[in-house]
């Protein structure tokens, strides 16, 4: 016996670095075995001079050069088993190299665990629908490190946090403190907030917006690919950065005097703190409701028609958290949103983005619209840069602005935008 146990006969015969590669290519046929039986074959190709000759020590067999060897399984078991070396050649490998895992075993295993996790009927009803889903599973494995236990935790942690969703304009470290115990919890990044979200886009997808209700949901197209955690955060009712870019607007109605946002004719602000926190009852069902991109034209309207002008709400470039809810809540109240801005590209992305989100429509915004204004808008020459951008709505808009080359701001065709501001109340 040699000082560290093993058996010096099957040290000579089996061990040794020279030797690891050899062992470790048994050791991965039973891997894929439960036991080796009689009958058994064991086939070994591409040996080292070295790893042959231990083969034919090993088997008995005449040392004659080959590349390749099939071994009898049984009949090693017998032979080791019977010289007292060991029990079997499984035995043997694990003596010098530790236990072997049987892979369909271990795999049959984890899967049960991971079936426990997200199988279990007390999750909240966002995270058991959220995990029916492929995309969920390989989220939860991937931040639970393949750890079926710590998914469970992480699971715990985020059922703590949706059962308090949606919230009423509570900020986000509040939120995480109370739920969590640790104000960052929640931050972005993290394993709990990331598994949150998901959840509850996967809840927004499956439900409808009743018009008449904010509580009852919003529509399936709110949801992007590219939104921020903090809008989605804002839907439910949790405030990030509450007070950064309030919302500009113009004439927008409410229900009841004491919910009056801004004095008629003027232009208002909204923050999404205010928004989440004391929800406006907006009197906008069946109506009309522009949305410009710039708050010049805000300005401009104000100005030339007060109280006269239809409701205009600014997005002032790509919507953020406090736009987004704006809109939410007036499409959910039944308005209808007609969306203009900047001929440029970043003027076509952003138009695509809210009709594909809030469902509005173009509000002179066309290729027949953008060739009047080449034609009569006063406009300063500006070569459009940048990658070209398809408009969703008027397949000919982008070929007409890369025939011209012209980049025309909002404010350059306020006269035409005026017209219908003008005409509906």
């Amino acid at each position: 016996m040699s000082s560290n146990g093993i058996d010096e006969r099957l040290q000579r015969l089996l061990g040794g670095v020279e030797l690891a590669e050899l062992r470790l290519r048994m050791r991965r046929h039973f891997e894929r075995v439960e036991n080796g039986a009689a009958g058994d074959v064991l086939r070994l190709a591409q040996l080292s001079p070295t790893e042959h000759e231990a083969l034919a020590l090993l088997t008995g067999r005449p040392s004659r050069l080959s590349r390749s060897v099939q071994i009898d399984v049984g009949q090693l078991d017998a032979a080791l088993h019977n010289a007292g070396i060991a029990s079997s050649l499984r035995h043997a490998l694990e003596i010098l190299d530790g236990p072997i895992v049987n892979r369909v075993v271990l795999r049959t295993s984890m899967q049960a665990e991971w079936d426990r996790v997200t199988s279990w009927g007390l999750w909240h009803t966002a995270l058991t629908g959220w995990l029916q889903t492929p995309a969920a599973i390989r989220q939860l494995k991937r931040r639970a490190r393949q750890d079926a236990d710590l998914a469970q935790r992480l699971l715990s942690r985020a059922d703590i946090v949706m059962r308090r969703l949606p919230a009423d304009g509570v900020p986000l470290s509040q939120l995480a403190a109370e739920s969590l115990g640790n104000a960052h919890a929640l931050d972005s990044g993290e394993a709990a907030a990331t598994i949150v979200l998901a959840a509850w886009r996967h809840l927004e997808g499956s439900i409808t917006c009743d018009i008449d209700s904010l509580e009852d949901g919003e529509p399936k197209d709110v949801l992007s690919r590219d939104e921020r955690a903090r809008d989605t955060w804002a839907r439910a009712g949790v405030m990030v950065n509450e007070l950064a870019r309030p919302v500009l607007f113009l004439n927008l109605p409410v229900v009841g005097d004491a919910m009056t946002v801004a004095t008629p004719g003027e232009p208002g602000y909204l923050s999404l703190r205010t928004l989440l926190r004391t929800p406006r009852v907006w009197a906008v069902k069946g109506m009309t409701v522009f949305v410009c991109e710039n708050p010049n034209l805000v300005a401009i309207t104000a100005d030339r028609l007060g109280k006269s002008s239809a409701p205009l709400v600014c997005t002032d470039g790509m919507p953020a958290a406090a736009q987004r809810t704006l809109l939410t809540q007036l499409q959910c109240a039944g308005a209808r949103l007609l969306v203009h801005g900047d001929f440029d590209w970043p003027g076509l992305q952003i138009a695509n983005h809210v009709m594909r989100t809030w469902n509005a429509h173009p509000w002179r915004f066309g290729a027949k619209d953008y060739e009047t204004a080449v034609t009569r808008a006063p406009h300063t020459r500006h070569d459009l840069s940048g990658a070209c951008v398809p408009a969703s709505w008027d397949a000919m808009l982008m070929p007409a602005m890369q025939r011209h080359g012209i980049a025309i701001p909002e404010e350059a065709v306020a006269t035409s935008l005026l017209e219908d501001l003008r005409g509906i109340v």
